[in-house]
């Protein structure tokens, strides 16, 4: 159903998103809204789609509601200097959970079963088995239990693997060992074998898979990084590969993206790589959430996805 909006000014500013497919879906919903794709000098709006606007954007915007971030991550947007009293609307799931699960499930699921072993097998011309491995010999420790991390320990559950879930305030999951707070951090660690991150990026957690967090780990240890490149430090990955105490990864982000060329994760045997798509943001989902909370806030209602700038997420 569409949304009355009035002479409401909606501002489109994303970097590297096609604007025409986002204003047709919003001017859809919110019919006689005032939308425009931001150019500096623009009068403010009252709300903002924004996906790592410049600087310039911020300061202009002095006095707008909201933006409503399309990705699930905040970090860039939080490293400006935000328009004085404006909202920071995130993405609650818009599609994504689901695919996350699929891709950490997929990378477990490939790790655990050796299917990188038989692939090569069978390029080489080799007919040959690999011994059943247990599942109980391989827990599982999900980094993050946000919307997209509770998604993701939850479909690890349903494969029987020992699943423990690392956060920074209580949660209760259920098939999940709870781990909360720096005081069990590196308990988590010593339970886990294979380690899947989806914390937020923020001051507290950057650089935080690195080489003491590696050697916490279960020996044959496997690392699956969903979430910022900037949490891993690279070359502490690849001593620790080279070490044998980690056995692989499997990296869908990293610090400087595209990937450079020579970059050692490009060619490394016991790394795969894929090219930050994890869980893409769905513009049909992404409008109609972003309509609905902008209808909600028009009413002075509640709504999910505030972000605490203080706490970066």
């Amino acid at each position: 159903m569409a949304l009355t909006s009035g002479a409401m000014k909606i501002t489109f500013c994303c970097t590297d998103t096609k604007a025409e497919p986002w204003l047709q879906g919003l001017s859809a919903a919110l019919p006689g809204a005032e939308l425009s794709v931001w150019e500096p000098g623009a009068p403010v709006a009252d709300y903002a789609v924004v996906w790592a606007p410049p600087q310039q954007f911020m300061d202009e915007q002095q006095g707008i509601k909201a933006l409503f971030n399309i990705g699930a991550g905040v970090d860039a947007l939080l490293q400006r200097r935000l328009p004085q009293g404006a909202r920071v609307v995130r993405l609650d799931d818009a599609g994504m959970a689901v695919q996350m699960a699929e891709y950490v499930c997929h990378a477990v699921i490939r790790h655990f079963r050796e299917f990188d072993g038989y692939e090569a097998d069978m390029a080489a011309g080799r007919w040959g088995y690999r011994k059943p491995r247990l599942r109980s010999d391989f827990p599982i420790g999900v980094m993050g239990l946000g919307v997209l991390g509770e998604r993701v320990a939850r479909a690890l559950v349903q494969f029987e693997f020992p699943i423990n879930g690392w956060s920074r305030s209580p949660k209760a999951i259920d098939g999940v060992r709870a781990f909360t707070g720096a005081e069990q951090f590196n308990a988590f660690l010593g339970a886990s074998r294979v380690l899947v991150n989806l914390l937020p990026l923020t001051s507290d957690t950057t650089n935080l898979i690195n080489k003491d967090t590696l050697a916490r780990l279960q020996p044959g240890a496997y690392v699956i990084n969903v979430a910022r490149g900037a949490h891993l430090v690279d070359e502490d990955l690849l001593a620790a590969i080279a070490s044998g105490h980690v056995a692989g990864a499997t990296l869908d982000v990293f610090r400087t993206e595209p990937l450079p060329a020579g970059h050692a994760f490009w060619s490394h045997p016991r790394i795969t790589i894929t090219p930050h798509t994890s869980a893409r943001t769905l513009r049909e989902e992404s409008i109609a959430q972003i309509v609905g909370k902008i209808g909600a806030l028009s009413r002075c209602e509640p709504i999910a996805g505030i972000v605490d700038a203080g706490r970066g997420y």
